[in-house]
């Protein structure tokens, strides 16, 4: 039998890593996914196992060249890019994959604003909050400042999307989708490099910028959306974080909207998304946890909770006093009455201004008939509607390189959505 031509893509997130093959109608016809054991920095602290990602990479490709029935026509990838590969001269790398949650000195950040000035004003000029090592820019300084011996060693630093480019191509390149992520490194008025990052030479270890070297996922999950829809809309993609993404909104970052934790960061077209966050789904999990503890449920009883519009929601919800609930089902509407609230809350920010009229919404909360009623709700002049779109980021990363690979057009049904009526 022929092979198919397929699409190679490998997703990296921090916990799974995912390899898949679409069809030329961007059909899955083939899945992998594999949790890989972390390996530990020179401190203890868990960070991936840079090592064991690049074993798998190069056995995955390996096996699916073989493969009888798929011809690979083109690769590509996208990963969380908040950290970076370290690499020497000889283009190994050679320092930990250190984790963005590893604590960032108060010293380091308080030499940081000596040298650079105040981190307000550094957070506005390249659009990025102050968050520790999540500012992937500030790995850079922390090694420079902390170990200078070992930071003088690097000939390059790449984020991970790219480093995933270098394995499989040998090239070296460093792409906007992970510079522009609020990594502390790009100036948006200016268009190039913050001044600290020219300064200090660290310019100087970072690749020349190249188009399709692999994609940062946030910036990946919302090609798909801009692909299929021209009119403006605002996508709320939830999980453990639940990040509101306008891609439509252009207006300056402010002091207020950073203080609101709110950031831009640039798409694989290189234009400005404002984005807002939230952490509602730890909240949402562990204040589960303590429901089914005062009520005696199952962990995922919380899922057969149907909506009910008569429900009242009056009151702040508090875990603490949990009494004041005569069953679940009226306390589970007011945690994700509450959630809903803040949700609002913080999508009002990135969505003042603009013209948008439509809110999808994806990923966990979008099974969640309560959370969408409520929102909907909240948002009666808005058209609200639950998204389903199966690997958002990993076909993001396919799509981003159709005219590579794929002379069919791209199909029109890639999203499913269902809408949510304001009248219940």
């Amino acid at each position: 039998m022929k092979p198919i031509p397929v699409l190679l893509i490998f997703d990296i997130g921090k916990t799974n890593k995912k390899l898949f093959l679409f069809n030329e109608a961007y059909q899955v016809v083939h899945e992998i996914a594999v949790q890989l054991d972390e390996t530990i920095d020179e401190d203890g602290f868990a960070c991936e196992d840079i090592i064991a990602l690049f074993n798998w990479i190069k056995s995955s490709i390996k096996a699916i060249k073989e493969h009888p029935a798929y011809d690979i026509k083109q690769i590509h990838y996208s990963a969380y890019g908040a950290s970076f590969v370290f690499m020497d001269h000889a283009l190994n790398p050679m320092l930990p994959f250190y984790n963005y949650l590893k604590p960032f000195k108060a010293s380091t950040q308080e030499q940081f604003e000596i040298s650079h000035g105040s981190m307000e004003q550094m957070s506005l000029a390249t659009a990025s909050p102050f968050l520790g090592n999540l500012n992937s820019g500030l790995q850079l300084y922390r090694l420079k400042v902390e170990q200078p011996e070992k930071y003088y060693k690097i000939k390059w630093a790449l984020h991970l999307p790219q480093f995933v480019h270098f394995l499989i191509t040998g090239k070296l390149a460093s792409d906007m989708t992970s510079i522009g992520c609020h990594t502390m490194l790009w100036n948006f008025a200016k268009n190039n490099y913050q001044d600290w990052v020219i300064e200090e030479g660290i310019d100087k270890i970072l690749p020349p910028i190249e188009p399709q070297v692999g994609l940062h996922d946030s910036s990946a999950a919302l090609i798909p959306y801009l692909s299929s829809f021209e009119e403006p809309f605002v996508l709320i993609s939830t999980g453990t974080w639940c990040i509101s993404l306008n891609p439509f909104n252009d207006t300056v970052l402010t002091t207020n909207e950073l203080n609101q934790d709110t950031l831009c960061f640039l798409s694989y077209n290189k234009k400005p998304v404002k984005a807002s966050r939230l952490f509602s789904g730890k909240e949402h999990e562990q204040a589960v946890l303590a429901l089914n503890k005062h009520f005696n449920k199952d962990a995922n009883y919380y899922t057969q909770v149907k909506y009910d519009a008569h429900i009242i929601l009056l009151d702040n919800f508090n875990t603490n006093d949990l009494s004041d609930y005569v069953d679940f089902e009226t306390a589970y509407h007011h945690l994700v009455g509450e959630l809903v609230k803040k949700q609002i809350t913080s999508t009002n920010i990135i969505i003042a201004h603009t013209k948008v009229n439509r809110i999808f919404v994806d990923g966990g909360f979008s099974n969640n008939e309560i959370f969408m009623n409520l929102l909907a709700k909240g948002y009666s002049q808005y058209e609200v509607y639950a998204a389903a779109i199966p690997q958002a980021s990993a076909l993001g990363a396919a799509l981003a390189v159709h005219h590579k690979w794929n002379t069919k057009s791209i199909p029109n049904n890639l999203i499913s959505l269902q809408y949510y009526s304001t009248v219940n």
